[in-house]
């Protein structure tokens, strides 16, 4: 056999095998792709353990449109149990807005009650932060929420179901990494600690809200956001220390000692 027939078999050998990842790769991301399912405004289970490597990466891109500005730091907020609390029919006795959403042609009431302080809340650290909503509800009912709760425009993105990372048994993540911001400038806000999972030094766990119209959880938040990590070049170490973590480059004054957010 010539030394031209041996490169010419090789070349058609190599161009086959490229053929078959490209064609499996794109089969794995038919079916890895999450499907959609019924809008649901619940809560997840929280007794879930999660291995990070159990998720499935749907895209490789970012969620975000980069920042106008890269000094401003970002604030992603859960919506359900974190800024309002939902339930169907029958009406509860007291709510602050009901939205009707469609889905496949059914038409569902929703009555929403807003956590006490939520409006003053993001009126504050929209003055400061880049405002993000990621929620694992479906859009047809979250941003019909969002369309009510938020009527001057101070969340400045909506990322619903479809953003999050899926887990195993139909479980979801919300994974900061995907959202185009330097890890550092970022902190998530959410009653479901497993939903910021793959960043945990991230998160600040919040004290779930149903139907306590007493809770001042937002408020005491407020204290963070508008001045103790102001001390902190990392988001992260702000946390750490506001949450009663080991000492990082500065003492935790007593002035911000960690609000109670579990109960």
């Amino acid at each position: 056999m010539s030394l031209k027939t041996k490169s010419s078999i090789s070349e058609s050998i190599c161009k086959c095998h490229c053929f078959i990842r490209r064609f499996f790769s794109k089969l794995d991301r038919c079916f890895l792709v999450p499907k959609r399912e019924e809008p649901n405004y619940m809560e997840l289970n929280t007794g879930l353990s999660v291995d990070p490597r159990a998720v499935v990466v749907t895209e490789d891109k970012h969620l975000l449109p980069p920042l106008v500005t890269g000094k401003k730091r970002t604030v992603v907020l859960d919506m359900d149990g974190t800024l309002v609390h939902s339930t169907e029919d029958p009406p509860p006795p007291s709510y602050d807005f009901v939205i009707t959403p469609t889905t496949n042609g059914v038409a569902k009431n929703f009555y929403v009650s807003k956590r006490p302080g939520v409006d003053e809340f993001l009126e504050a650290i929209s003055e400061k932060y880049e405002v993000v909503v990621f929620t694992a509800g479906m859009e047809a009912y979250a941003s019909l929420v969002l369309d009510v709760l938020d009527p001057k425009g101070l969340i400045s993105h909506r990322l619903y179901r479809d953003s999050c990372q899926k887990l195993e048994k139909m479980k979801f993540t919300k994974d900061l990494s995907m959202i185009g911001r330097e890890l550092g400038n970022v902190v998530i806000v959410d009653d479901i600690p497993r939903m910021y999972c793959l960043q945990p030094e991230n998160g600040i766990p919040i004290k779930k809200f149903t139907d306590d119209f007493e809770d001042r959880e937002l408020e005491k938040l407020l204290g963070f956001f508008q001045s103790f990590c102001d001390g902190f070049d990392d988001m992260r170490d702000a946390v750490k220390h506001y949450f009663g973590g080991a000492p990082v480059n500065k003492p935790v004054s007593s002035t911000f000692l960690p609000p109670h957010l579990f109960g």
